[in-house]
């Protein structure tokens, strides 16, 4: 029964804050992109029912407030029996604060993989509800489709923008997501748009809203921002640290990354608008 599933990456392909609401969260329009990189969480069940242990511990992540055993925790809220105890083995690849739903994905995996784990039997739309108890980016993850999404991103229509390459740089910093929406400066009234089922049309008059603040409060993010947008245009994720710059086939990408200055850290992977979470998943039926 032992058997391992990926945590993909997402990236904000756009991010416009379209206002405020009254309990403090922004209302967001953004198109989510899976990557063909992220984590891997490993599953075995334990002889202990109940148990749910972690391996490794992150730093300064205790381990009950763990988006992965927090989503476990709630899995055995919905159940009616006792279920077996598991030790999820979590092979940590992305970056925390770095804009690319790594703790956010690795909550789905967790819910999909203990779903089958478990037997529960739980549908998509069950397990997308309990992700949003965990945070706006969870449906996304298992749902796993790419989506241009509203609300505070868990409103997902589904699109199919074009599955290029990506150079993807991680500045030498953590971003303060909390810090960045409370800005006054931040911007919050970008007209909404429409979009068709099918994403289309000029990417690049799209932009990531969140991307002048963080740039000022993180000079590292800039220098970055700055190097990349020498071969095309650059963008930041979600509310950072990291950035992307999108191209048509590998070896280019593979070309600009080769090119990078020394000590900026990243990865070159392809976009993919089907989350390897679920292809492999179908794999293991």
């Amino acid at each position: 029964m032992t058997f391992a599933l990926p945590a993909p990456a997402k990236l904000n392909l756009f991010l416009h804050i379209t206002g405020r609401r009254s309990d403090g969260y922004h209302e967001l329009q953004t198109l989510f992109q899976f990557l063909d990189y992220g984590d891997d969480l490993q599953f075995e069940p334990t002889t202990e029912p109940g148990e749910i242990r972690l391996e490794p511990a992150l730093p300064s992540v205790p381990s009950e407030n763990n988006l992965i055993v927090r989503a476990a925790r709630l899995l055995q809220e919905e159940s009616d029996r006792l279920l077996a105890g598991v030790r999820i083995t979590l092979n940590k690849r992305l970056p925390m604060g770095g804009g690319l739903g790594g703790g956010s994905s690795d909550a789905a995996t967790a819910l999909l993989g203990l779903n089958r784990l478990w037997a529960l039997g739980l549908s998509i739309d069950r397990l997308a509800a309990l992700g949003l108890k965990l945070g706006a980016d969870v449906p996304v993850f298992v749902r796993g489709f790419a989506a241009f999404a509203e609300g505070v991103g868990e409103i997902l229509t589904p699109v199919d923008p074009p599955e290029d390459w990506f150079v993807v740089l991680k500045p030498d910093c953590e971003i303060n997501t909390g810090l960045i929406f409370s800005q006054e400066g931040l911007t919050r009234d970008t007209p909404r748009i429409k979009i068709a089922p099918a994403f289309e049309g000029d990417a690049s008059r799209y932009r990531n809203d969140c991307e002048d603040i963080v740039c000022t409060l993180y000079p590292e993010v800039r220098k970055s921002l700055d190097w990349l947008s020498q071969f095309g245009p650059a963008r930041l994720t979600g509310t950072g640290a990291c950035i992307f710059g999108r191209f048509p086939t590998e070896s280019k990408a593979l070309e600009v990354w080769a090119s990078k200055p020394s000590g900026i850290n990243g990865f070159v992977t392809r976009g993919v608008n089907r989350s390897p979470l679920h292809t492999k998943l179908t794999e293991l039926e």
